[in-house]
């Protein structure tokens, strides 16, 4: 199925070479050079995936991912020449959904490409039910997530982090049964990112995220989620 992909690169001859493979895999690609064009095209056009550079003149691409994430559930994969944890969980944590440095195989950021818009797809189609879990509501069939009535805007990773701990509450999810339920068996993710991600949804769903109540830690082992309200813990 073709997508709509945004690629924002300054580097012209990267965002050529992303651009011819990306149209060989039969998707519709827009290019643009720097963040304000960034922010603009994809106001504008709505893409399905954006491929972003951090390092672009003017406004960069975490900041440009921080405005985006503010109002859209774009998925974004994010490009750095920077190879730390601290600059990979920067990404991540403002809401990136995946993660490249350069230099990278242009096959494997396909194989990105693709893993991210397969899990787009998947969070749109029809399930049987609503899910509950005390004032949090996933509803698979309209991809849309509600606290106490309110709608929360998720991205693609987030949505199917809480859409598995909804789906069981009270059970306790190791990192890497999150990431399995995520990412499948992509190795390229690591449990760090599922830290980040839950970090993430903690400030959308919890009353105080620095002291949640219903996406709970469980040391040692991982994440569970709860309705406080229940006296179940």
């Amino acid at each position: 199925m073709c997508a709509h992909v945004l690629v924002a690169e300054d580097d012209t001859m990267q965002a050529e070479v992303i651009r011819r493979y990306l149209e060989h895999d039969g998707h519709a690609v827009l290019v643009v050079h720097d963040g304000h064009a960034a922010i603009a095209a994809a106001r504008r056009h709505r893409p399905d995936l954006m491929v972003l550079d951090v390092m672009m003149p003017g406004t960069d691409g975490l900041e440009v991912c921080r405005i985006l994430r503010a109002e859209s559930d774009v998925a974004v994969l994010m490009l750095t020449a920077r190879s730390t944890q601290d600059d990979l969980l920067a990404g991540l944590d403002l809401g990136a959904d995946d993660y490249m440095t350069k230099p990278y195989n242009p096959r494997e950021l396909m194989a990105r490409v693709r893993t991210l818009l397969r899990r787009v797809r998947r969070t749109q189609r029809p399930e049987d039910r609503t899910l509950r879990v005390g004032a949090v509501t996933v509803d698979p069939v309209r991809h849309l997530v509600e606290v106490a009535g309110s709608r929360v805007g998720c991205t693609p990773v987030e949505f199917q982090l809480l859409e598995a701990l909804c789906a069981e509450p009270g059970r306790v999810f190791t990192r890497a049964q999150l990431l399995e339920r995520v990412h499948g068996a992509a190795l390229y993710i690591t449990e760090r990112s599922v830290d980040a991600h839950i970090k993430n949804l903690r400030r959308k769903i919890e009353p105080v995220p620095r002291r949640p109540v219903r996406l709970l830690t469980v040391y040692g082992v991982g994440y569970k989620l709860v309705d406080p309200e229940s006296g179940h813990a």
